[in-house]
């Protein structure tokens, strides 16, 4: 069977993806090219946590070079490093080095991440308690 229209290529994507429900069997279905990066990525990352309170700027460089890997073989970055990135200035940030975490709890209970290199604010809403 070959697939002629990007609609169609598109469809059997969704579905393949609807079918592969744990963290493991997505790892499984991506190429290989891939999942060697999404390791790369992971490895930048772990880095650049224990060297940032010594070294920042070398932080620095390994989070640029995880980014630039995950844009080139068009990777999605997993939400705990996207998280660890300011979206202001592109710079690493780690709770209690170079970022302030606060819970707020006006409207909606949210988190919020002021970057400490830039003054950039992020905020991540937080799933209310269920009443019993």
């Amino acid at each position: 069977m070959r697939i002629t229209s990007s609609s169609e290529r598109g469809r059997l994507r969704e579905k393949d993806k609807t079918l592969m429900h744990t963290r493991h069997e997505w790892l499984f279905a991506m190429t290989s090219t891939k999942r060697i990066a999404l390791k790369r990525v992971h490895i930048l990352f772990g880095l650049a946590k224990e060297v940032i309170r010594e070294d920042p700027e070398l932080a620095q460089r390994y989070v640029q070079i995880a980014r630039k890997i995950a844009m080139r073989t068009q990777l999605r970055l997993p939400k705990e490093y996207r998280r660890l990135i300011c979206r202001k200035c592109k710079s690493f940030i780690l709770p209690g080095v170079n970022c302030r975490i606060r819970i707020q709890q006006r409207r909606e209970p949210h988190m919020v991440i002021t970057c400490l290199n830039c003054g950039g604010h992020t905020r991540i809403p937080l799933k209310r308690r269920k009443k019993q």
